[in-house]
């Protein structure tokens, strides 16, 4: 009858919330004894998509000076702030011999500088530091138990105790709350998917429905032969590394650095569109100098209140946009003006008190920015970054291939260039704007692929690596607006663009390179499948729908679940990215932080019944075990 919880997910976000129980039981909590269950399938830390035994070719898709998992005096919470090292930091302290890693990383560890971008194995060995370091941090009588299995079902009254059923295990474990911190799920794929898998059975061809690429099987993509790939994001850019690379491809470099791909022969032809019809944009390769932009300013805590207090509530594309779009433009100019004050005509002052002023996309905020920045190349245009093959046309796909490449290398020498630094601005402008948007919800879902395009893009290399698979032949451009239909009577896949009129590329193979969406109707996950049909309410886009202040489950009728908590991209409360950037006030932390004092204020003021229905008596505190072997309750 000890105190018990249940967390179900052991990545990233279950170690960061581990990390704030240990960090807030010392306030909350007291000396009682507490069980904390950790329900994972894979080894902890890194969890399933950062576990360690994935191929050392793929990378993370930030710098290792940006990625975190510790708080800092910039995170508004009620809990104490930990420092921490950064992944940057972290591999510091391994190379001066302070932390002990595997001798098979140390190569890794010795060439990582704080700008580069780490392989996935390492940054794996970083989160099983921390998490640890986080068990190390727990009070003497708080014992972990790991359980290397998958929960199926949670069963309980909301009054009462809580059983997590697991799979392969005959009894459940008995819970007084529990959280799920699932990460990315696989989905059951949608009926467009499936009618596309059936066609391939019937035909012999290959269908490769939306994955996480380092679990897809390519084995079946054939060397020579083409293959349809819809997706430019960075599924595509693992696709394309394990593909190349991966089967034996190398590069050499010029004086100049210009790669050149040597096939292996091994190689596929990716043919390769989407929506937008180009890549995600660069990772920035510089610091950004001098002040920051003061955000919020257009779009912070109190356009959020009045956004939430509208009786009749509010859209997203009509509400909230306009404010994302103002602020996102007041980042630019004021870098643009405090940075950069020879491309413009007034000064700072009188152009932010009429910026202010103006309604968001207004014709007079239009003609402020026309008589204050000469240069159209300067102006924040949102709707011709996110179309920007809007409009064009190519004779053939040479023509494109040739136009592609010009515009991944313009994106490279702007991404990479100070003088551009207005990008940085709106990038840290967009990392202000999702931690507003925590707080409302998933209410547009084409703000997330939004911002993965501008903010959450490859690292430079990837994308001259690109430039030299395309110079090879390896990787061919589609254009914008593609689209793939079976061709029942070729037997194969069809895919056009609205770039190459009149021109169409058929395959046998066909890749969806992009991740599931995460929807509780449509999840292969049995645990949050069982919680949606029992009552648990989902958004539009299908999210299970939480509190966003402190990540309590909430039903169809708005009232939260005193008993089950959820944080993670399979909720209305996602965060933006996998890892938080240092000193951005980061959402994952706060939210990580309400939800361990809530959780252990509920368990301080509601303890275990005992056989009688009273309090019950719980022994004296025991250390709690800090090796995997240890405390593993089930393996």
């Amino acid at each position: 009858m000890k105190p018990s919880v249940v967390i179900v997910g052991a990545g990233p976000r279950g170690t960061g919330l581990i990390e704030r129980i240990a960090a807030n039981a010392a306030e909350l909590y007291g000396d009682t004894p507490l069980d904390l269950h950790l329900v994972d399938p894979h080894p902890p830390g890194g969890g399933r998509i950062w576990r360690r035994d994935q191929s050392p070719l793929l990378w993370m898709n930030s710098m290792a000076e940006d990625v975190t998992m510790f708080t800092d005096e910039t995170v508004e919470l009620a809990g104490p702030v930990r420092p921490g090292p950064s992944l940057a930091e972290w591999a510091g302290a391994v190379r001066a011999g302070e932390i002990p890693v595997e001798p098979a990383l140390a190569a890794d560890i010795a060439a990582l500088g704080p700008q580069d971008f780490a392989g996935r194995r390492l940054q794996s060995a970083y989160l099983r530091w921390v998490y640890d370091r986080s068990v190390a941090a727990l009070p003497p009588q708080v014992t972990v138990h790991e359980h290397r299995r998958t929960a199926v079902r949670i069963t309980g009254p909301r009054e009462g105790r809580q059983q997590v059923w697991l799979d392969g295990r005959p009894e459940p474990l008995v819970a007084d709350l529990v959280v799920l911190t699932l990460g990315h799920l696989d989905s059951e794929p949608p009926p467009e998917q499936r009618e596309l898998t059936a066609f391939a059975a019937r035909h012999g061809l290959t269908h490769l429905p939306p994955a996480f690429t380092a679990d897809s099987d390519l084995d079946a993509l054939r060397p020579g032969e083409p293959v349809i790939v819809r997706g430019f994001g960075l599924a595509f850019i693992d696709l394309m590394v394990l593909l190349t690379e991966g089967r034996g491809g190398t590069y050499t470099a010029d004086a100049d650095g210009r790669l050149t791909y040597l096939p292996s022969g091994r190689e596929p032809v990716l043919h390769v569109g989407s929506r937008r019809g180009v890549p995600y944009h660069s990772k920035i390769g510089y610091e950004l100098t001098g002040a920051r932009t003061p955000v919020p300013r257009f779009f912070g805590p109190e356009q959020v209140d009045e956004l939430l207090a509208r009786p009749a509530g509010f859209d997203f594309r009509l509400d909230v946009w306009p404010l994302i779009d103002k602020e996102l433009g007041f980042a630019h100019y004021h870098r643009l003006f405090t940075a950069h004050p020879g491309r413009t005509r007034v000064n700072w002052p009188d152009f932010e008190e009429k910026y202010a002023a103006a309604d968001p996309g207004s014709a007079e905020l239009r003609a402020l920015v026309a008589a204050s920045v000469p240069d159209p190349a300067d102006h924040l245009d949102l709707d011709a970054l996110d179309h920007p093959l809007a409009g064009l046309r190519h004779p053939d796909g040479d023509a494109l291939q040739e136009a592609l490449r010009g515009y991944i290398e313009a994106d490279l020498a702007r991404r990479h260039d100070p003088a551009h630094s207005p990008d940085l601005a709106v990038f840290l402008a967009l990392l202000s704007v999702y931690g507003q948007l925590i707080r409302i919800g998933d209410r547009g879902p084409w703000w997330h692929g939004f911002f993965s395009y501008l903010a959450s893009g490859p690292p430079g290399p990837r994308l001259r690596r690109l430039l030299a698979l395309s110079r090879a032949g390896v990787v061919r451009f589609l254009g914008a607006g593609t689209t793939v239909t079976a061709d029942q009577q070729a037997g194969v896949f069809l895919a056009a663009s609205a770039t190459v009129p009149g021109e169409a590329v058929t395959a046998r193979a066909l890749v969806e390179a992009r991740l599931p969406e995460p929807t509780v109707e449509h999840t292969q996950d049995s645990l949050l499948r069982a919680l949606h049909a029992e009552g648990a309410a989902s958004t539009p886009a299908g999210l299970l729908a939480v509190d966003p202040a402190d990540g309590r489950i909430l039903d169809r009728s708005g009232r939260p679940h005193p008993r089950r908590l959820a944080l993670g991209p399979h909720t209305d409360a996602r965060s933006g990215g996998a890892f938080a950037r240092p000193r951005t006030n980061a959402p994952a932390f706060r939210q990580n932080d309400a939800s361990a004092r809530v959780l252990l204020t509920f368990l301080r003021d509601h303890p275990p019944a005992g056989p009688s229905g009273g309090p019950r008596t719980v022994p004296a505190a025991r250390t709690a075990p800090l090796t995997e072997d240890s405390h593993a309750a089930d393996q």
